[in-house]
């Protein structure tokens, strides 16, 4: 089972670890036996920080993602844990981790496109680069749910990075997110079936949603897109979970009936400045 979590994420670390807690609860009590893999949204940690705190939180880190780990083993569920702001100097990277049912870290991706936009909202500019380091190495993990290609938010604007992770094998690609509402109501569905249609994969983007403590906003709606380009399931833009059985028997259906792979005449060759 894959669970997408939605919610409007506190700047508050502990407050976020207090909201993931009760779901992974509430959860293991309605699906005691079945592996589940527990999808966060981009920055679960503390999303809409001051920079300055942000900073601070991304220069000791370690002790929250150890809690987030400590909350697997416990409930004995995978986690993508969203994104986590991760030290390395004067900034941070934004961390992916995949994290197992024994509480192991076992993949990280660091977000490789950032979000430096202008946008029609309260906020009008955006500057991840000012204080976040761009990521550079793909990421397909293996998992008792199907090999899983990791992304972020903005990725999702980039094709060729979700045709570089289905051509290293990605059944699923996951996309956290804290998407912006204009940008949201205009691209947020067409980029996401895009993504997985070109790509015959299942989509998974759990999102942040509403008024957040600084008073940024985001657009929430998160979803499951079926390689077909099918929304399988999807939110608004209430506090509220999926969850969901992926038909893997599906996803090969589609790939052996338009076998999109061994067709493409272009080889995807992701490229990064040295």
């Amino acid at each position: 089972m894959i669970v997408v979590l939605q919610w409007t994420v506190s700047a508050k670390p502990s407050s976020n670890l207090d909201y993931l807690r009760q779901q992974l609860f509430a959860l293991r009590d309605e699906h005691v036996n079945a592996p589940l893999l527990v999808c966060l949204p981009e920055g679960f940690a503390c999303f809409d920080a001051q920079s300055h705190d942000l900073m601070a939180f991304a220069n000791n880190s370690a002790p929250f993602i150890d809690q987030v780990c400590q909350l697997a083993k416990q409930f004995n569920v995978w986690i993508s844990a969203g994104t986590i702001p991760i030290a390395e100097g004067t900034k941070y990277y934004a961390a992916s981790l995949m994290i197992n049912q024994l509480g192991e870290v076992v993949a990280r991706y660091n977000k490789i496109h950032l979000f430096d936009v202008d946008v029609d909202d309260a906020k009008q500019n955006y500057r991840e680069s000012n204080t976040t380091i761009a990521g550079k190495d793909l990421v397909v993990v293996d998992t008792p749910f199907g090999k899983i290609g990791l992304t972020v938010c903005y990725d999702m604007r980039f094709p060729g990075l979700f045709g570089a992770l289905r051509a290293l094998g990605a059944e699923i690609i996951l996309v956290p997110s804290a998407f912006t509402v204009p940008t949201g109501k205009a691209h947020w569905l067409p980029l996401l079936q895009a993504r997985a249609i070109e790509n015959q994969v299942y989509l998974v983007a759990a999102a942040t949603t509403g008024t957040h403590d600084n008073g940024r906003q985001t657009y929430g709606h998160s979803v499951i897109i079926s390689p077909w380009g099918e929304i399988e399931a999807m939110l608004g833009d209430e506090a509220n979970n999926i969850v969901y059985l992926p038909n893997m028997d599906k996803l090969t259906d589609v790939r052996q009936k338009m076998p999109l792979l061994s067709h493409n005449q272009f080889n995807y060759e992701f490229k990064h400045e040295q």
